[in-house]
């Protein structure tokens, strides 16, 4: 049978002719089946993730804990103009949070900085010790400024649809100490708010 999303290839004629054997299964799996679903895992990434596994639930307790050591520090700095994570929401959602994050809130912290794409931009690049990059829950603190970076193609009516305001910066606090965390993030948020040094001719 034709395979349309292989340009109408017929495997089992196909591949005899390419391979001299008929290993026409295989193949269609191999080039079909893991590019749709990524089905297949190396043996020494199956063995790190089981290994992983043994302590997620320790590491996290401390993305949750540091976390909140974060916000309670980001809810009173001056050039944060507002701090998202589940547990400060008032009604509807902070009641769902208290109902199912029993164990915590998770190590995913946003704010929004008071001086907007310029102040984010300057926050991101005093950073020192959080990874600049667009993945989450690593163990490593983590950050990103998305109105710059992956939401940068969207248009400012795109962006404030999606969520994003211009200020928006994501973090992922990681399990390192928190005081290292909190003296990365306060050094990063002055930064952030010193005016640009404009070049005189």
């Amino acid at each position: 049978e034709p395979d349309a999303s292989y340009g109408g290839a017929v495997w089992g004629e196909v591949v005899p002719q390419l391979t001299g054997a008929n290993v026409a299964f295989a193949v269609r799996a191999r080039v079909v089946l893991l590019r749709d679903l990524g089905a297949p895992l190396a043996p020494d990434n199956a063995f790190g993730i089981i290994q992983g596994l043994e302590t997620v639930p320790l590491r996290m307790k401390q993305h949750c804990s540091n976390a909140q050591k974060v916000v309670d520090y980001l809810s009173k700095n001056k050039n944060v103009d507002r701090v998202i994570y589940p547990n400060i929401h008032k009604g509807e959602i902070g009641d769902r949070a208290k109902r199912y994050f029993k164990g915590g809130n998770g190590g995913l912290v946003g704010i929004e900085l008071k001086g907007g794409v310029e102040a984010g931009k300057k926050f991101i690049e005093a950073l020192k010790m959080f990874y600049h990059v667009a993945n989450i829950g690593d163990a490593r603190s983590l950050a990103i400024h998305p109105a710059t970076t992956t939401h940068s193609q969207l248009t400012q009516e795109e962006l404030l649809a999606a969520g994003v305001t211009p200020g928006y910066v994501r973090l992922s606090i990681g399990i390192e100490h928190p005081d290292d965390i909190i003296a990365d993030l306060d050094q990063a948020l002055s930064a952030s708010s010193k005016p640009s040094l404009k070049a005189v001719s």
